[in-house]
């Protein structure tokens, strides 16, 4: 799972490094999460979402990608709901 935080935008990704392929995203460009911003309480959202999508693809256990930043805040927010959701790191 890689993490993703502009300064306006969040992005989530399931990767599959071997073979290369994004396997589940969800970011707030998408219509259903449009009204989210980028605080904690909206990243735990995010963090469900994704999480629930991964569940739906029967993936539960992942390795958390913070992209160099600090977790902390948004970024354990995200890792936070996914986890509530049932996904291991």
């Amino acid at each position: 799972m890689s993490v993703f935080r502009s300064n306006s935008h969040m992005y989530v990704q399931v990767i599959d490094d071997v073979a290369g392929n994004t396997l589940v995203a969800a970011s707030t460009m998408e219509k259903e999460l449009k009204g989210l911003k980028n605080t904690v309480e909206d990243a735990a959202k995010l963090g469900e979402t994704i999480g629930k999508r991964m569940l739906e693809k029967q993936i539960d256990t992942c390795v958390f990608d913070r992209n160099g930043y600090l977790f902390h805040g948004v970024v354990k927010s995200i890792a936070d709901g996914a986890r509530k959701v049932g996904v291991k790191f």
